[in-house]
């Protein structure tokens, strides 16, 4: 019997950390998956999990292709954000792309044939990708954007082939009244714009909600903003951590490429989504969806760093967050979207 998606966009159980990684057991991680490493390591910037470069043993390091060649990602999951279907589910996407040609950096099988296994000594998941060169794009030219739409086309053309029964689903359920009820047991927002914050969220929940029943899903990035799509001169442009991977609208991808809504987003993304229609159908009235998927954003984002606050990382990173002045350019910011969404009725 399938067992239901996860109940909140964080998965289902409370954090717990990482003090069981120590250099030793990370070498011992991926060398017990047969990567013979030299002992180097290096953490990745990642907030969420815990990634390492490994440098690995190369026979005959001059036929390399490239200087990445020498090293593998060793990804270690954070405990109880994921259930181990979840994470699969995130691999079977990312092996559905690699099958279907197209381009994004995918779990490496271990020689037992499987992608995911536990850190030996602790509870952690982990997995194991090459390391692949390239560069985050700040701007793009118009050529540029449209292969970036034909390639998201493509990626979207494999989501939906399958579904993700355990993936959350982006909805207003998940991302807006999960996350809202989250924040006020939390008490994270200050009692005297508590109440605005909340009725504000409401609000644009209730006006959204024709938006998304109507709205088709399928598995997405989810979070294809501009820092998760490399450009490299041997692949082009594509897409890496899809950790946040979703069931959602194919339109949140889109308008992440391309955030901004004055007059010269508004012509980049259509020429991201010209690229997008050569290679698959495009449901415009699904741009509708944009202003509530903005809104849901902001609200998934304070919640987030709200149910990470007890990770030492979190309060360091984000010093403003729980004062009253970040509270009230939220509320700010919502009551724009609202705003909009209310003009678009």
């Amino acid at each position: 019997m399938t067992e239901p998606h996860a109940a909140s966009a964080w998965g289902d159980k409370e954090t717990e950390f990482f003090y069981e990684l120590t250099p030793d057991r990370i070498i011992e991680a991926a060398e017990g998956v047969g990567i013979r490493c030299t002992g180097r390591s290096m953490a990745l910037n990642s907030m969420e999990n815990r990634v390492y470069e490994v440098e690995i043993e190369v026979p005959d390091a001059a036929a390399l292709k490239s200087p990445s060649e020498k090293s593998r990602v060793v990804k270690f999951y954070r405990p109880g954000r994921w259930s181990r279907e979840q994470i699969l589910e995130e691999h079977r996407f990312l092996l559905d792309l690699q099958a279907g040609d197209v381009p994004v950096v995918a779990p490496l099988r271990f020689p037992d044939g499987s992608t995911l296994q536990n850190a030996p000594g602790t509870e952690v998941w982990f997995t194991v990708f090459p390391k692949v060169g390239g560069r985050h794009p700040d701007e793009m030219n118009s050529e540029q954007l449209l292969r970036v739409g034909r390639q998201l086309a493509r990626l979207h053309n494999v989501g939906a082939e399958r579904d993700a029964p355990h993936r959350v689903r982006l909805d207003l359920e998940t991302y807006g009244y999960r996350n809202l009820d989250f924040l006020l047991e939390s008490e994270a927002i200050p009692e005297r714009i508590e109440e605005a914050y909340a009725e504000t969220v409401e609000e644009i929940c209730e006006l959204s909600e024709p938006l998304f029943e109507e709205a088709a899903v399928q598995r997405i990035h989810g979070d294809c903003h501009l820092g998760n799509l490399i450009w490299s001169e041997e692949h082009g442009p594509f897409w890496v951590d899809f950790d946040d991977m979703v069931v959602g609208p194919p339109i949140q991808d889109l308008w992440l490429i391309v955030p901004g809504r004055d007059e010269e987003s508004v012509e980049r993304r259509e020429i991201l989504c010209q690229g997008y229609e050569e290679m698959r159908d495009l449901d415009r009235r699904s741009a509708r969806l944009i202003e509530p998927l903005r809104a849901l954003r902001f609200v998934h984002f304070s919640a987030w760093i709200a149910k990470r606050w007890s990770d030492p990382a979190f309060p360091r990173r984000f010093e403003h967050f729980g004062t009253e002045s970040y509270w009230q350019e939220q509320l700010g910011d919502l009551r724009d979207q609202l705003e909009l969404i209310r003009a678009e009725e």
